[in-house]
């Protein structure tokens, strides 16, 4: 990306594209039902972010109970969420920054500042979730965190490198503009 520059019309939509696949694991970490599972038989527990689902036995229906009737639900929820909101306004502002012609390098590294504030919340939740959850929620036999809570971390996890890249992408503003020039180390005999 450095070597053409942000002009190399395939470089430039990377770091949105990047930014667009962490808002599409947002969106599938909040939509999930696989927060957590039962790991062994008798698999009788799942829960999400926004309810928890139980059983007696196979064969038997779900009973839910929404996690919102708990402060620390409410909490987990809103923290989470707030990380996602900031995450899908900084896609927008991004591909708003790259589609402009002359790149704005201080409004980039406006939002790889966010990114990290998004980061901060989206850890929140997923710090307050697990906690709450295994101190007061009845669990039967071993359960563990699944595929929709790898999802949420996975988010978090984008947030910081995109931040780290969208605030370091100004450093390297003559480079990726192309207004230095190149230096060769090969001399004549």
């Amino acid at each position: 990306m450095v070597k053409y520059g942000l002009d190399y019309t395939r470089c430039r939509w990377i770091l949105p594209l990047l930014l667009g696949i962490g808002v599409i694991f947002g969106i599938i970490a909040l939509a999930g039902r696989g927060w957590l599972e039962s790991q062994t038989l008798p698999y009788v527990h799942q829960a999400s972010l926004w309810e928890s689902c139980t059983r007696s036995g196979p064969g038997v229906p779900w009973t839910c109970e929404s996690l919102m009737g708990y402060a620390w639900g409410r909490a987990a929820a809103a923290t989470y969420l707030v990380g996602f909101l900031l995450l899908v306004i900084c896609f927008a502002l991004a591909i708003i920054a790259f589609a402009i012609d002359t790149l704005r390098f201080n409004f980039i590294r406006g939002i790889g500042g966010l990114l990290f504030v998004a980061a901060v919340f989206s850890i929140m939740g997923l710090v307050i979730y697990p906690v709450k959850f295994s101190s007061e929620i009845d669990m039967v036999g071993i359960n563990m965190f699944s595929w929709a809570y790898g999802f949420g971390w996975t988010t978090a996890i984008m947030e910081i490198c995109l931040g780290f890249f969208f605030c370091c992408l100004p450093n390297y503003e003559d480079q990726i503009l192309g207004n230095v020039k190149p230096t060769y180390f090969y001399s004549s005999p």
